[in-house]
């Protein structure tokens, strides 16, 4: 005989969950006293604010390549944690949001319960691939079982689930299902893999683009054994960095990759939507390739406006090594990417102080260090600056640009391993949406440090409204003295002007442990935009890249 809270805490344990991020509230009274009896196997990590809540959740999980569990009340709960979920949605994030309900027989009545929305489980549906509630009590350990099941099935993407309090105060004979080993990866149609063989096979020079799918499918690995094969150049895009590493010679980063597509007479897609996020394009403008073969175990990728020549619905790691199996080995590359990489590097040089910031924190940071990036002028710069040499060390909002999601986000992954450095970079914009989680910070001695870059504006939008009107409004900040914060909730704090000082910070971090905020007084920089973007007007920038260092594309091909 269980409660409901018992019942979710301890198929929660069978499913292998050892950290649950949330906020108590009354309709989770009961799952939060199943937390506490299991206290020994789960760790109940408790936010100052559900949306924090949801992106430490993203964090661990991306940060790990498992799952992470986040715990909310319905209503003012769940849609506080709404901005994590999408951005998880949107970073192919294995989330799991648990969402109290309020009593189940007043559920869609609009009786004006405490925490009452109209629809609730329709908001939760629009930022997860499946939802679903229970009809009894009884349910629970089924409905926790489902879910894994579905997070570790097709595209990988949060889910949620909805429990009315009245089921988790509910004692009842309860039967806890013991996870089974679900089905094996989707694997590609031979037809498909044949044609797309063939294709490869019969290409001048093929360019293989990556996107955050091939780290969600852990396909790294089979990525870089494949690009080995074939000698293909492998561009990553900003969610796929360190898929391969950027030591390897033949990784580029998107800046790099424009030098290519031009002279590309097919593209391979594998994990990505390939799309420009500024207007829904194609990443690439399709008259300037031949011919595309896209890879994604998302039939919905390539979908106007994109155009594929070959479609292979698969897992990234399953589709690739059968790829590899079915191409024949090819010669070594005909392109000199160190061209390619000497053009790019020019252009990057002049994007300072930015530069000599990212320079910094890759010079302190281990390989296997997390840096968790964020919508901050460094922050966008590092997007192609910041060589990634591991999977999963590289975290970013993908296409929800998620304002504020970095703090948060890191806080999930220092929890996750507190082996690795975690170093969180923010703007002094972005860091207010969330500083009240220093407190978690400091509760559970998470080993993150946090840099905030001060330039007393929302700098970005700053630099577009000059771009654009020639005048600025509405972006001026008032900011707190990070040093009073910082002592208010009892942690370290430094404060520098140039990034020799941030690095000798960050290095000396070996030798201690626990959170430390990290002030980077900074002015007014130079934008990146025109070496991130092909950005149509009124985004445009007057700054063009340089000629393509590969030359005219080739005639007739």
């Amino acid at each position: 005989m269980l409660t409901g809270g018992d019942a979710l805490a301890q198929q929660l344990v069978l499913e292998g969950v050892t950290d649950v991020f949330g906020v108590p509230g009354v309709q989770l009274d009961w799952a939060v006293d199943g937390l506490r009896k299991a206290r020994e196997r789960i760790r109940y990590v408790v936010a100052r604010h559900e949306q924090a809540s949801s992106y430490m959740a993203d964090g661990y999980a991306r940060s790990t390549g498992g799952v992470g569990v986040c715990m909310v009340v319905p209503g003012p709960g769940l849609l506080n944690a709404m901005a994590g979920l999408s951005t998880a949605y949107a970073c192919n994030s294995r989330v799991l949001c648990i969402s109290g309900d309020i009593y189940s027989p007043a559920v869609g009545k609009g009786l004006g319960l405490l925490h009452e929305i109209r629809n609730q489980s329709e908001i939760l549906g629009s930022v997860t691939k499946w939802n679903g509630r229970p009809g009894r009590a009884e349910d629970i350990p089924a409905l926790v079982r489902r879910a894994f099941q579905e997070l570790n099935s097709g595209r990988p993407q949060p889910v949620g689930i909805e429990i009315p309090h009245d089921m988790l105060s509910a004692i009842a004979d309860m039967s806890l299902v013991q996870p089974v080993v679900g089905p094996g990866p989707t694997t590609p149609d031979t037809r498909a893999i044949e044609r797309a063989a063939d294709k490869l096979a019969k290409a001048r020079l093929p360019v293989a683009y990556v996107g955050g799918g091939v780290m969600a499918g852990a396909a790294s690995e089979a990525l870089k054994s494949f690009a080995e094969k074939l000698q293909i150049p492998v561009v990553m895009g900003e969610n796929a960095r360190g898929s391969i590493s950027d030591r390897h010679p033949l990784a580029l980063n998107s800046l790099e990759g424009r030098a290519l597509f031009p002279h590309a007479d097919l593209v391979l897609v594998i994990g990505s939507r390939f799309v420009d996020t500024a207007m829904g394009r194609p990443a690439w403008p399709s008259d300037a390739i031949t011919q595309y073969i896209y890879l994604n175990i998302d039939p919905t990728t390539w979908d106007p406006p994109r155009r594929a020549d070959v479609a292979i619905e698969a897992d990234c790691k399953a589709g690739l090594e059968a790829l590899e199996r079915a191409c024949a080995r090819r010669g070594p590359l005909r392109i000199d990417l160190s061209k390619v990489r000497a053009w790019a590097e020019e252009q990057m040089r002049e994007i300072e102080p930015q530069g000599a910031w990212v320079r910094a924190l890759r010079a302190a940071i281990p390989d296997n260090g997390v840096l968790v990036n964020e919508l901050t002028q460094v922050g966008y710069f590092a997007r192609i600056a910041y060589p990634v040499y591991l999977p999963n060390t590289f975290i970013t909002p993908g296409y929800q640009g998620t304002l504020g999601f970095g703090f948060p986000t890191a806080l999930g992954a220092a929890a996750a391993d507190t082996g690795r450095m975690v170093v969180s970079i923010n703007g002094d914009g972005g860091f207010g949406w969330g500083m009240q989680e220093l407190a978690t910070a400091r509760k559970y001695d998470l080993n993150v440090a946090i840099v905030v870059f001060n330039d007393g504006h929302f700098g970005n939008v700053r630099k577009m409204q000059q771009d654009q009107f020639g005048k600025e409004f509405g972006v001026d900040l008032l900011n707190p003295k990070f040093d009073r914060l910082a002592d208010a909730f009892g942690i370290p704090y430094e404060k520098f002007d140039e990034p020799g000082a941030l690095e000798k910070s960050l290095r000396a971090r070996s030798e201690t442990y626990g959170p430390i905020l990290i002030e980077a007084r900074v002015g007014q920089m130079p934008s990146p935009w025109h070496l991130l973007r092909l950005m149509p007007p009124p985004f445009a920038s007057d700054k063009k890249v340089a000629p393509n260092p590969l030359g005219p594309v080739p005639v007739g091909r």
